[in-house]
């Protein structure tokens, strides 16, 4: 159990995510993050069933990749128990703080640290979570990799949203594309591409949730 925010730096950041990306991400999310959750009330059932199906072995490693203030932290803390650990990334400060000033910090290390170049080993993970992240990427081939990389071979990946594609999209004033990142048939194989295999996907309007298994080598 952690209850401050380690920062972190990898000296293979600045090749894999751009200065003015990262910096768009935390302009976007920094002055949000205070008020985030609060915008989205109704969305905690959805995080608690996306873990359970996630199913992260107990005593397991579960990373939230672009955790924002850690909704999914203390439901992957209780998947994995007291003799697991639990991981939230993410590159804006902000929603770091805002993730401990919730309690999440009691649950999971909390780690500034950018996804496209994470500081842990390969194989650290059992289990990832990537929610709402892949649409905020120019290369999600890139951080999938990067995911693949710290993933054990047969670990679970969750691609999730708490609301699906097409309410979404609807908030946009748009309707969803065959080109989203997250679209089913897109995502086959921007994860078969980056050491993954599609496993299920829920495609629906009340949530978005494909789960993906770690390939072989």
């Amino acid at each position: 159990m952690h209850d401050r925010i380690s920062r972190t730096r990898h000296p293979k950041a600045s090749t894999m995510s751009t200065t003015a990306e990262l910096a768009a991400t935390r302009s976007f999310f920094g002055p949000r993050a205070a008020g985030w959750e609060d915008r989205f009330p109704d969305d905690e059932p959805a995080y608690r069933r996306m873990v359970a199906e996630l199913a992260p072995p107990p005593g397991g490693r579960a990373l939230d990749a672009g955790c924002g203030t850690g909704r999914a932290l203390p439901h992957l803390r209780a998947a994995v128990g007291p003799a697991g650990v639990a991981t939230g990334v993410d590159a804006t400060p902000q929603m770091l703080a805002e993730a401990a000033r919730r309690g999440r910090a009691t649950a999971a290390s909390l780690l500034l640290a950018d996804v496209a170049s994470l500081p842990f080993r390969a194989a650290a993970f059992d289990a990832v979570v990537a929610a709402g992240l892949l649409p905020h990427l120019g290369d999600p081939v890139t951080v999938l990799r990067e995911l693949a990389r710290v993933t054990a071979e047969g670990g679970r990946l969750a691609v999730f949203h708490p609301v699906g594609r097409a309410p979404l999209a609807a908030r946009h004033g748009r309707t969803p594309s065959d080109q989203d990142v997250t679209a089913p048939a897109r995502l086959r194989g921007l994860l078969a591409a980056s050491g993954w295999s599609l496993a299920t996907v829920d495609d629906g309007t009340e949530r978005y949730l494909a789960i993906a298994v770690r390939r072989p080598g």
